[in-house]
């Protein structure tokens, strides 16, 4: 596959030198993704298609490839980095496996309590200087897209931590998440989100956490007969760029297609929220998943299960830095 990736990049350059006619073809800018087009984040990468293309006056044309139809989702950073597609938007568990694993963090088991904390930390300080990370890699952060709060499916209802005993839970290639579900009892596996559907309907998974959108728009719902609205962790994605690719558009250019990613961008995370709400409601209307919400005691319990995780983390993530996301995410100044 890497040899693929770099075949791509190489036609990519080579289309870029093939004389004074090239100058007159619009820049293209390559977006690839790995979920539905009716996404929030599928959404937002059509949002911007439009933005970028208007903004720019046509000079730039954007090619939105999304469900995987490129690359999956364990080889997409690294065709970005080779310069076989322009733009991406991974979740931030892509970055952990990448080296850049300060972006676990966002992983932790209820580090977010809220939206609104979710908007201080991506807004602030914490936020900014998490993408800064990824430049020495060659990669160009621009923004961060909300996709939600998790829910827990699966083959048998899921209350009780005891309930998750033996279960085999797919998640994001994450250490964060394998020790998250590993102090549940259950047994993480690691899968590609387009291997999932196909991999609950096999057995080979019993069950996933993940957003209610991402469950609806892989029709998991259709294979999974139990779900828990836990909220108990987030799933966000960083649109990125290839640094070398975006550093070498015309300034002007560049500040068109900025400005179409901050629209795009208040419109994908203004859309998220709705799209998971209707997503839930689509899936309880079809009548195949029971659906079912912690009461307080039970999420007090799945708290204190899940809580050494964040301790166990911090050696890897960095003590000071969920220090500073959990002092940000509260509104703390001082």
């Amino acid at each position: 596959m890497r040899r693929k990736i770099i075949l791509a990049a190489l036609s990519v350059a080579v289309a870029a030198l093939v004389g004074p006619a090239a100058a007159q073809q619009p820049i293209v800018i390559k977006f690839s993704h790995v979920v539905a087009p009716d996404t929030p984040k599928g959404k937002g990468a059509l949002k911007f298609q439009e933005l970028a293309e208007k903004y720019t006056g046509g000079k730039v044309k954007v090619e939105v490839y999304p469900n995987s139809q490129l690359y999956k989702d364990k080889e997409e950073v690294e065709a970005l980095q080779l310069g076989a597609v322009q733009m991406l938007a991974p979740s931030l568990a892509k970055f952990g496996p990448l080296g850049v694993k300060e972006f676990e963090v966002f992983d932790l088991p209820f580090i977010l309590p809220d939206k609104a904390a979710l908007g201080r930390v991506t807004k602030g300080k914490v936020g900014k200087d998490l993408l800064a990370k990824l430049e020495p890699k060659g990669i160009k952060g621009l923004a961060y897209w909300d996709n939600g709060f998790k829910i827990m499916t699966g083959n048998r209802p899921m209350h009780k931590v005891a309930d998750f005993q033996g279960m085999k839970m797919r998640i994001q290639s994450s250490k964060v998440l394998e020790a998250e579900m590993r102090a549940l009892g259950a047994i993480p596996q690691v899968l590609a989100f387009s291997e999932v559907y196909q991999a609950m309907q096999t057995g080979v998974v019993d069950g996933n956490e993940n957003t209610p959108s991402n469950c609806y728009t892989q029709k998991m719902h259709e294979v999974q007969k139990h779900a828990t609205i836990s909220n108990h962790g987030y799933i966000g994605y960083a649109v990125i760029v290839n640094k070398k690719f975006w550093d070498g558009l015309p300034s002007d250019i560049r500040q068109q297609l900025e400005k179409a990613m901050d629209e795009a961008t208040d419109y994908s995370n203004g859309i998220a929220q709705k799209e998971n709400d209707e997503a839930i409601e689509a899936m309880k209307k079809a009548g195949t998943t029971t659906f079912y919400e912690l009461t307080p005691a039970e999420k007090a319990e799945w708290m204190k299960a899940l809580q050494p995780v964040t301790d166990e983390m911090s050696s890897r993530v960095g003590k000071n830095l969920i220090a500073e996301f959990e002092k940000e995410a509260k509104g703390s100044t001082n």
